[in-house]
Order: structure tokens, then sequence, then C-alpha cells
């Protein structure tokens, strides 16, 4: 049986890209979010336009689009909010990948999926608004939870709702609406929502790491269609 990533890899060509991204002429930055980068001090990500302005200037001066990165890394940027934080361990370890844009990107949907639930997560830190879809490629069957959304990508939702391969069905939001980020996606693949709806951790402790990298598998390989080369 093939894993996750030679069954994705052997269909990557076929996918639609999930932001719009010209191979030939964008570039993208590799973000790093971990204790090695210590431009990112308190008094910056305490304060979301602050935050905004940083991740916006990385990308101006290096004439990138998009920022990316962010899988099973251990994260400090958790600190600025309590949603993260727990009496026994905080939870830092980032279990998706992140693509940093202008708010009011596009979305688009890589291949056929169905909608499995959403929500609009409004908690300062957390997701914003929120969609997971449901894919089913030559048996193997996953979900896709797309954070950090604008409030109107909920609209017209329901659940069990075909969401066709190449469709825009949703947008970037601003930080009023994204759980108060700088603008970005979170892509995250979960095999087992674990009987949740419209929500599931994107950050775990990193004593509970092992299991929760078993369920969210890397989505480097469904975003080669879109970076190509560049990742």
């Amino acid at each position: 049986m093939k894993t996750f990533e030679q069954l994705i890899s052997s269909k990557a060509t076929s996918f639609h890209r999930v932001v719009n991204f010209d191979i030939e002429k964008d570039k993208i930055l590799s973000l790093d979010f971990t204790a090695e980068n210590t431009e990112l001090t308190n008094e910056i990500l305490d304060e979301t336009d602050s935050f905004s302005k940083w991740v916006n200037n990385k990308l101006l001066s290096a004439n990138a689009r998009y920022g990316i990165g962010g899988y099973n890394e251990h994260r400090t940027i958790y600190s600025r909010s309590a949603h993260f934080n727990t009496l026994e361990e905080p939870r830092r370890l980032h279990l998706g990948v992140d693509i940093w844009g202008e708010a009011g990107t596009p979305i688009y949907n890589f291949y056929n999926a169905t909608v499995h639930s959403f929500a609009n997560n409004n908690t300062f830190g957390d997701y914003g608004a929120t969609i997971i879809l449901t894919y089913n490629i030559d048996d193997l069957k996953f979900n896709v939870l797309y954070g950090h959304l604008s409030a109107e990508s909920l609209n017209g939702l329901e659940k069990d709702l075909l969401i066709p391969k190449g469709k825009k069905f949703a947008n970037l939001g601003v930080k009023e609406e994204n759980g108060f980020w700088p603008p970005h996606l979170h892509f995250q693949v979960i095999y087992d929502m674990n009987g949740l709806d419209g929500d599931y951790p994107g950050v775990c402790k990193f004593s509970e790491r092992d299991q929760y990298l078993t369920n969210c598998p890397d989505p480097y390989p469904i975003l080669v269609s879109t970076f190509g080369k560049h990742l």
C-alpha cells in the first residue's frame, strides 16, 4: 500500500493550485517562527499590526509573493495567545503548513472534495473562519483544514456540499476575521477528525508530537502542485 506521500506525489500533476502562483516568475520565502528567529520580539508578536508589518517587510525584501513554512515546527509565536497555553505544558508544535499572503487572496480546491464541516473559531489566536473538506483519492480518505479565512467564505456552505477541483471557495481573512493573525492560510491534512466539527488542533504539545504527526501527515506533497520547484 502506498504511503500518503507516495500517493499524493503520484497525483500531484493533476491537482489544481491552492493559491495563484506563477511558477516561472513568482517567488516564495521560507519563514522561521522558532526560537532561532531572534528578530521576532514579544513587542512585535503582541500586536497584530506590528507582526503583519514584519511579515510584509520580509516578503517585500525577498520580492516574494508568499511566505511558507511551519510543518512540524516548534514555534515560539504561540506565546502571544493564551489559547495555546495549558497548566502542565503549552502547545507549540505546528501541525500544518502556513501560506502567508495578502488578505483577500483567493483559495482554490486542489481536488474534488465535500464539505466536512465549518465554523468561526473567533478566539484570539485561533483559526477564525475555518473550512474542513474531505477528500477520497484512490480510496485514501483524508481531510484538509483551511484556517484563517474571511468570514464570507462560510456563506452558503453545508455539510457534504461538493466543492469541485479548481473552484475558488474561500479567501484569506483580515485580522478581525482570522483570529487576529497576519493574513495567511493554515493548511493541515487530518486523517481522523476524532469527532470534531469545524475545528481540530493545529498546534499540539511537544509530548504528543508523535501521535499528532501520525494523524496529520506532511501537506507539502499537495502544495508541490502550486509551488513546483520552489518548494
